[in-house]
């Protein structure tokens, strides 16, 4: 069965990092080819899943190991029903660094094949498989078959040319440790070949490899008259094809390797310092913002120990208490007034009456001065409205300020005691006061009651 893998988006904050990664690596690496051909899982369930998984991961990771040195690994884990043997190896003309990219990404897939026991997973660059029982020695099975791209059909020139090909790389690969890549011109064109690579799994011997690449290329050559084929056998790997996949021949490959292991080296410290400083700084945030959320607290214990105090009076009470509001008894005054005379001035079209003396407006002949004034307090309003709903934010209430010429809305009444409440139609009564069962306490009529700030 074949299986397409979704791909996972990159976070935004790392973008630009992970292309300038792929940038630099693409100038000293070739192309991986971590593109999935087909994955292929087996029909028995797993035993015990606590034993098997386990096992399975171990194996995994030992062949990581081995892959980063090699190109190549295999892995025995555990004992009886629940053990694991794992192999992996990249083909022949890939760099090491390409080779773990590959492996990686066939070691986050054949997972899939969980709760079956047994899985393997071609892809272009790569093999995997792992399994309940041995298979380091199998060559052949029943589960071998071709691949076949079907886009584009060639004429006899080429056919004629990938033939050749695919004969002389199945000739060449069991005397060259299992390896073999050719390329073979086609007749009477200029610039055209056809590139064949065949890759037996390392645990094979000669013979066994000679059987398998054979099996092979009877398979592939099926796949004729169409640009590209593959052969996917239980113990190696064939491809042609009319474009040239194979990486090129490394003249310095270990100083090569050497540079490359470097500078991924040096970039993922970036990386990771780069990480390690957004999430200090985003740490530190976090604990500023519950630093203050902490004294909003403070301010909620303190404003309930008073409701709990009952120190909550009545108007008549606070009358008596005051005399009548003699101003010789105040003590201070709040913001609302000043919003009240803002919105009685609104409504009876007298906003000039309320701008500061020591302003000087009438020296200004510009009316330009007075509009923008004007402006300002027609916003603020808004900003004070009964509704949070119609509220303008704080980021739209700059625009306004900034676009004079902008139409803005009419406010509606801001949240302060109107007349009615001042009536104070009490509709229950303090428990903490009973002193005149006909009198009830206000109704109050501010929209937000929250400490926390807005």
């Amino acid at each position: 069965m074949k299986k397409t893998i979704p791909s996972i988006p990159t976070p935004s904050v790392l973008f630009v990092l992970t292309t300038t990664l792929l940038l630099l690596l693409d100038i000293l690496v070739a192309e991986p080819r971590a593109e999935m051909v087909q994955i292929t899982c087996g029909n028995q369930l797993e035993h015990n899943s606590t034993v098997f998984v386990p096992n399975f991961i171990a194996s995994m990771e030992n062949i990581s190991e081995q892959m980063r040195t090699t190109g190549f690994g295999v892995a025995v884990t555990g004992s009886g029903p629940d053990d694991n043997y794992g192999l992996g190896q990249c083909y022949g003309d890939l760099s090491l660094p390409d080779c773990v990219l590959c492996y990686a990404e066939a070691r986050s897939i054949l997972p899939q094949c969980f709760p079956f026991t047994s899985g393997r997973i071609y892809l272009d660059g790569c093999f995997m498989r792992a399994q309940n029982s041995s298979f380091f020695e199998e060559y052949t099975g029943p589960e071998d078959r071709a691949f076949c791209g079907n886009t584009t059909q060639k004429d006899s020139a080429f056919q004629k040319s990938a033939r050749q090909a695919v004969l002389q790389a199945a000739s060449d690969a069991p005397s060259n440790n299992g390896f073999a890549r050719v390329q073979v011109p086609v007749a009477g064109t200029a610039n055209e070949s056809a590139y064949v690579l065949s890759d037996c799994w390392r645990t094979l011997d000669e013979r066994s490899c000679r059987a398998c690449l054979q099996n092979a290329s009877n398979l592939i050559l099926g796949c004729l008259p169409w640009s590209e084929g593959r052969a996917l056998n239980t113990g190696c790997f064939m491809r042609y094809s009319d474009t040239n996949f194979l990486n090129p021949e490394l003249q310095n490959g270990s100083s090569r390797g050497i540079i490359t292991t470097i500078v991924v080296a040096v970039i993922s410290s970036v990386v990771v310092l780069v990480i390690g400083a957004v999430i200090g700084f985003y740490t530190w945030k976090r604990m500023k913002i519950q630093k203050k959320r902490r004294g909003s607290n403070d301010v909620e214990k303190l404003a309930k120990t008073l409701d709990d105090s009952c120190l909550n009076f009545k108007y008549s009470t606070l009358e008596k208490a005051t005399g009548s509001f003699d101003n010789a008894n105040k003590l201070g005054q709040g913001g609302f007034g000043t919003v009240y005379k803002a919105w009685k001035h609104f409504q009876l079209g007298t906003l000039e009456e309320f701008f500061d003396p020591n302003l000087m407006l009438h020296n200004y002949h510009n009316s330009s001065i007075k509009n923008d004034v004007l402006r300002v307090v027609h916003i603020g309003l808004l900003c004070t409205q009964e509704a949070q709903s119609l509220r303008p934010s704080m980021s739209k209430a700059l625009v306004m300020l900034v676009k004079k010429d902008g139409h803005l809305p009419a406010p509606t009444k801001p949240p302060f005691i109107d007349e009615k409440t001042m009536e104070l139609n009490d509709m229950h009564e303090n428990p903490c006061y009973p002193l005149n069962a006909a009198n009830s306490d206000s109704i109050a009529t501010v929209s937000q009651n929250s400490f926390y700030p807005r």
